[in-house]
């Protein structure tokens, strides 16, 4: 979802860019990775083991992904001398906050999957002090891949009413305004203007999924009423949810750039995409 939307703004800018799949390279691999990274200026790293539930009984293989191809990309970009741009979570913080957690709060991820996340910002940290930057972000929507929103409205096409939970509270964040940022950030690095360390790549504002999901509805003209409230009681995972992911933006201003727009402004632009408005065009099957 986000590397395609990367490399989709680096090619609008006209930037040479090599997109890697899985299948073209493997993080976990030294020498390879060495190879890959070879004359690169800017490394984007948008790989990452997603699968939050199924890091619960794998997380020896998410870290592998999370932790330990992460460290490798950053010892072959120091190596380089490439800057990397590396995307986190916010699953890296414990949850349990009043107020939106700014970039030096302390960690405490509650599930395997955040520990994993965690492996990899602190071997960023270690090997590339200067040129590494670790871009958090959460409740990432998109054209590419499934999601949150195009569930929804997927759904709207099946169902009457949905039952949505009210008590986890994010910040719903359009995975192209990230790729956007990150290509900013990305040359803010490469002119001296952005510190390494950790940047929130994420939408101003805060709501709930419910919020979300209701915003979603309006937006694409159908009833927001149809959304029903409910708690994560009712939805038991293998994997501890976050309670509270707001993320503070503090961090943005020493790179010379604003924080991520609203999350409705961003939702109301992509739900203009192709993508989203072929959803709303789905026959019904209520």
């Amino acid at each position: 979802m986000l590397g395609q939307d990367v490399l989709a703004v680096l090619k609008d800018a006209g930037i040479d860019a090599v997109g890697l799949r899985r299948a073209d390279l493997d993080i976990t691999d030294p020498a390879a990775v060495r190879a890959a990274v070879q004359g690169a200026a800017v490394v984007v790293n948008c790989a990452a083991w997603t699968d939050v539930d199924g890091a619960e009984s794998a997380e020896e293989a998410a870290t592998a992904v999370n932790g330990t191809g992460v460290r490798v990309l950053a010892g072959a970009c120091a190596a380089a001398g490439a800057r990397l741009l590396h995307v986190s979570t916010d699953y890296v913080l414990p949850g349990d906050a009043a107020q939106p957690y700014r970039e030096d709060a302390a960690t405490g991820p509650v599930n395997a999957y955040g520990r994993s996340k965690l492996a990899g910002e602190l071997a960023v940290a270690e090997l590339l002090p200067q040129d590494g930057f670790v871009v958090r972000t959460a409740w990432l929507y998109g054209e590419h891949g499934p999601n949150f929103v195009a569930t929804m409205l997927k759904l709207a096409a099946q169902r009457d009413t949905l039952d949505v939970v009210d008590d986890q509270h994010g910040q719903p964040t359009w995975s192209y305004a990230l790729a956007r940022r990150l290509v900013e950030l990305g040359r803010a690095a490469l002119d001296g203007r952005a510190p390494g360390g950790v940047y929130h790549g994420t939408a101003s504002g805060r709501t709930t999924w419910l919020g979300l999901a209701r915003e979603t509805y309006r937006l694409s003209g159908l009833d927001p009423e149809r959304i029903r409230p409910t708690t994560s009681a009712a939805f038991v995972r293998p994997a501890v949810r976050p309670a509270f992911s707001v993320l503070a933006h503090d961090g943005w201003s020493a790179a010379g750039l604003e924080p991520l727009p609203d999350w409705r402004a961003q939702l109301a632009e992509a739900l203009t995409r192709p993508a989203f408005a072929e959803l709303l065009r789905l026959p019904s099957t209520k």
